[in-house]
């Protein structure tokens, strides 16, 4: 028995680290392909000179409103406007608004929401209202903690005009704290590589090559409205995931884009923030199903938590010692853009534990409170689960 244990540990160490090595491979080949804004090529503007409005939705970002809304007042590129929706802000959010919007009456316009609709959540209630009031050729929509170099928008548009890009996302470069927040975040950048190809992003064919990140989505405002917005996604928790689905299912054109540090946000604060940021999330991003995360928790233990079990095992040890070469590369890979050390590729086994550990408790909490409850209002299980569906 022992030895049919030990020719079984070995064969799946090796298929292990052939698919890790097979990822490496194509993404080496493929992420070269992913524009980098930060290029002189890309410091230009755009042609035709397009009308943009920026929508920053935000409810209780008092902490970081003020600093996300001046970012975007100092932009080079003049011809935005930006509408920054107070959604029922219980500390001095609105306040700061209204002050800054006063400040700047030309590029800044201040909307209060009082009340929540039925059917609505709370984000892409704000986001759909102020979209329905902004009559430019482009809509931007971002997140209330994101920090704008002064070039990001003119380089972003301007790639967008040359592209011919219908959504155009610009990955942010996430700020870290602490070593946790390094730990977690950077394997998370890795395994995103799992679950989208960022080369493939562009290819039409590729329709599971879809993106979409809360920090950045830029879109033609006619393609925005033609996919039904944020009006057909009124309970989608992973609302940006969800639309860059549609977009690219619509057949019409996506583009993605590097530019370390152009576009920048803190995410969450050390391992229990990055653990709680994504209890809302990830239970949905399995569409609520259950077997789904079942299977999701089997594959990440085995290709992330198993090859620290089999350096344990002589037969096993050599493909384990490949298997952390090829996550050790393809973090090297991932840190280009992320500028997170590659060095957290030793971790890979606890990150992935934590992540099955994030994934059960998101699973476990929304079942045993019957939904979620996110920027203060309650959403019952059974209303977020009528239109779901799996994003991966």
């Amino acid at each position: 028995m022992t030895h049919y244990l030990q020719t079984a540990s070995e064969i799946i160490a090796w298929l292990v680290a052939l698919t890790w090595l097979w990822k490496v491979i194509t993404a080496a080949r493929g992420l070269p392909r992913v524009p980098n804004l930060l290029l002189p090529q890309h410091d230009i503007s755009p042609q035709g000179d397009p009308s943009l409005t920026i929508i920053v939705p935000a409810r209780d970002e008092a902490a970081d409103i003020a600093a996300t809304l001046k970012s975007l007042l100092n932009q080079d590129y003049p011809n935005l406007q930006i509408i920054a929706v107070n959604d029922r802000s219980t500390d001095s959010t609105g306040d700061i608004i209204t002050t800054l919007a006063a400040q700047h009456p030309d590029k800044l316009r201040a909307l209060h929401i009082a009340e929540l609709p039925p059917g609505w959540l709370g984000k892409t209630h704000a986001m759909a209202l102020a979209a329905r009031q902004a009559p430019t050729d482009y809509l931007l929509f971002t997140d209330a903690d994101v920090l704008f170099r002064p070039d990001a928008l003119r380089r972003a548009l301007a790639h967008a005009v040359a592209t011919q890009a219908d959504h155009l996302v610009l990955l942010p470069t996430t700020l870290i704290k602490t070593f946790s927040e390094g730990m977690l975040l950077g394997y998370l950048h890795v395994m995103s590589l799992w679950a989208v190809r960022p080369w493939r992003v562009s290819d039409p064919r590729a329709l599971r090559d879809a993106v979409g990140v809360g920090a950045f989505n830029l879109l033609r405002t006619p393609v925005y409205q033609q996919v039904g917005g944020f009006d057909d996604l009124r309970m989608e928790i992973v609302e940006d995931l969800t639309l860059g689905r549609r977009i690219k299912q619509a057949g019409f054109r996506q583009r993605i884009a590097n530019a370390p540090g152009l576009v920048s946000l803190h995410w969450a604060s050390g391992a229990g923030g990055v653990v709680k940021a994504m209890t809302k999330n990830l239970f949905a991003i399995f569409a609520f199903r259950f077997w789904l995360v079942l299977l999701a928790c089997m594959g990440i233990a085995l290709i992330c938590v198993a090859p620290a079990a089999f350096l344990a095992i002589p037969e096993a040890r050599p493909p384990a010692i490949l298997t952390w070469a090829a996550v050790a590369a393809l973090y090297a890979l991932s840190s280009r853009t992320s500028r997170i050390s590659p060095w957290y590729a030793i971790f890979l086994p606890l990150s992935g534990a934590i992540l099955i550990y994030s994934i059960l408790r998101s699973t476990f909490t929304t079942l045993k409170d019957g939904g979620v409850r996110w920027r203060g209002t309650f959403y019952p299980l059974a209303e977020l689960r009528k239109n779901a569906a799996p994003l991966f």
